[in-house]
């Protein structure tokens, strides 16, 4: 290997260091839970999606074991040759049901769904509008295609309207955003989105990831939540947050976009399919969520707990009703000082910092469950107090 490359690499490594912006990554001996093993002990997790608590649920695990054991561990294929089972097929359809969409096609994260979106459906012919505070996914997608590209300031629907009227002449314009941001907790203005893009003849697309399963009355996500169900044309999100946590993603859409995207787009064409397991497990999560809304109706008990008695404390939590709790910090530091001593306090929590969040904006996202207790919130509360008034952070 060249030295000269890997002293720079590791001049690199010593700035992040330095910076206060290492991402260590602790190691958990159990599954996910509201509870979780480290090499300390048992602690309380606040830092996962897994906002419906079904990460580790028996009748998932069960379900996923069913197609284990008949379907196998994968398909060692993509989906146009070998590897379409008859379950990936009622997968999509059950996620195109209670979506309301179409169709639907799975990919195996939502990563790759935004990856393999962008570049499919348009061209140099096309512009695509994007929200600053997009996810990275979203990001990548763009990049990809050759359509003419514009941003706008997270949540500004004047200057998006402005990029409207500037892409007026393009043969498609496509507007996309996050249905909840995944740093903030942000919920997108969707009405105000699906008006502009009425009014301009533009096509929305909307990544629900943080909300599929538990936003909205019955959990159907952003749109439902916005009261705009069926206005959004495009639509993916992930299998690895609420519906399960363990991976796998999909896109929803009309049935021409869907099969575009069967045909062209690269991530679907040149990954293997879904496995089995997963496959299965989904199914179950579906016609779980499809029966019942006990666990959001659980979730936002829990948040509104949560959120109340942060604030109470006096934490600067970001405004909101997701459970993305963002505990505001702005120092890279002493987020990362806050969680290491949270730990310590038997609670699982990360501190966030550049390049994850924008310079001087550091925080620790907590993340609340329906798998949480009140009890567990409570303590969590404590906790933050005991470790907020010992650092200064609060008085």
């Amino acid at each position: 290997m060249n030295s000269k490359f890997l002293d720079r690499v590791t001049l690199e490594l010593n700035d992040i260091r330095d910076a206060g912006l290492w991402k260590e990554e602790r190691v958990i001996q159990s599954p996910a839970g509201s509870q979780v093993k480290v090499p300390q002990g048992d602690v309380l997790c606040f830092c996962a999606n897994n906002y419906l608590g079904l990460a580790n649920d028996s009748r998932l695990v069960a379900a996923a074991a069913q197609g284990l054991k008949e379907r196998g561990l994968g398909l060692a294929s993509v989906r146009f040759i070998c590897g379409t089972q008859d379950r990936h097929k009622v997968l999509e359809r059950k996620i195109s049901e209670f979506l309301g969409y179409e169709d639907c096609i799975l990919y195996t994260s939502c990563f790759d769904a935004n990856g393999g979106l962008f570049e499919t459906i348009t061209s140099d012919q096309d512009a695509i509008i994007s929200d600053s505070l997009n996810h990275a996914s979203i990001i990548d997608g763009v990049r990809l295609s050759k359509a003419e590209r514009y941003r706008f300031t997270h949540g500004d629907l004047a200057e998006l309207e402005r990029h409207l009227i500037a892409s007026k002449d393009k043969r498609t314009r496509i507007v996309t955003t996050d249905g909840v941001f995944s740093m903030d907790g942000d919920i997108a203005d969707l009405k105000a989105i699906c008006e502009l893009c009425d009014k301009y003849d533009a096509i929305l697309h909307v990544d629900d990831s943080h909300s599929t399963g538990f936003v909205g009355k019955t959990g159907r996500g952003t749109a439902e939540y916005c009261g705009v169900s069926g206005r959004v044309p495009i639509l993916t999100s992930t299998l690895g947050k609420a519906l399960g946590g363990a991976s796998g993603g999909f896109t929803c859409g009309p049935k021409q976009v869907i099969d575009l995207l069967r045909n062209r787009s690269r991530p679907y064409l040149f990954s293997n399919t879904l496995a089995p397991a997963i496959v299965e497990a989904s199914i179950a999560c579906i016609d779980l969520l499809a029966s019942t809304t006990e666990l959001r109706d659980r979730l936002e008990a829990n948040t509104m707990r949560f959120r109340s008695g942060m604030t109470e404390a006096g934490f600067n939590i970001r405004k909101g009703v997701h459970p993305i709790a963002p505990l505001m910090l702005g120092d890279a530091k002493v987020a990362q000082e806050m969680a290491k001593r949270m730990l310590a306090e038997g609670i699982y929590v990360i501190g966030f910092s550049f390049p994850v969040v924008p310079k001087g904006l550091a925080r620790i996202r907590i993340q609340i469950s329906a798998a949480h207790t009140f009890d567990q919130i409570d303590r969590a509360i404590a906790a933050f107090t005991r470790v907020g008034k010992a650092m200064g952070v609060i008085s």
